[in-house]
């Protein structure tokens, strides 16, 4: 069975950009499994709640197909977070799915993973864009952008879309 790793911050991630396309891989008979910083109950900005059942630290990116990084302020924890951007390069150096929604393609930019790639974030300020630009990326202004086996997207309104662009490149893997 196919196996997705979702990454959300253990306060504050974005319930809808969590929870829409976990739905849509589900339903399409992906295994979802979520990090976290530890293992344990994670609750969103609107309260949803998830439970982590593994530790950042833990993550063997060998067991999964895909590797996607969910936005929303807790995310920005994120961001210079030493395992998580390894975890990132681990992903692209093993040819896996890397993904990142609303502010978590910012993550994957500074994990140094966009360089030369076409990526899309949200920008309600510009400051996202020019991470994305001063790192190396070419930002899209898409709603969803896919490069290769990275796929980024500008934040809950693009939730579906985003779950769906995965959902479609695990199927052509």
């Amino acid at each position: 069975m196919t196996q997705v790793l979702f990454i959300i911050a253990p306060k504050d991630y974005q319930d809808y950009e969590y929870g829409l396309p976990k739905k849509i891989l589900e339903n399409a008979g992906v295994q979802v499994v979520t990090a976290s910083k530890t293992v344990g109950t994670c609750t969103g900005s609107f309260g949803d709640t998830a439970e982590a059942t593994v530790a950042l630290a833990d993550i063997n990116v060998d067991d999964y197909e895909a590797i996607i990084f969910v936005g929303g302020q807790g995310a920005f924890a994120y961001q210079h977070d030493v395992q998580a951007h390894l975890t990132a390069q681990e992903a692209v150096n093993r040819n896996k799915i890397l993904a990142g929604i609303c502010i978590a393609p910012t993550i994957l930019a500074y994990a140094g993973v966009l360089e030369n790639k076409k990526a899309t974030v949200w920008n309600e300020n510009g400051e996202p864009a020019k991470i994305l630009t001063d790192n190396g990326a070419t930002f899209t202004d898409e709603t969803v952008t896919t490069d290769g086996n990275i796929i980024t997207a500008n934040g809950p309104r693009a939730a579906k879309e985003f779950g769906e662009a995965i959902l479609e490149r695990l199927k052509n893997i």
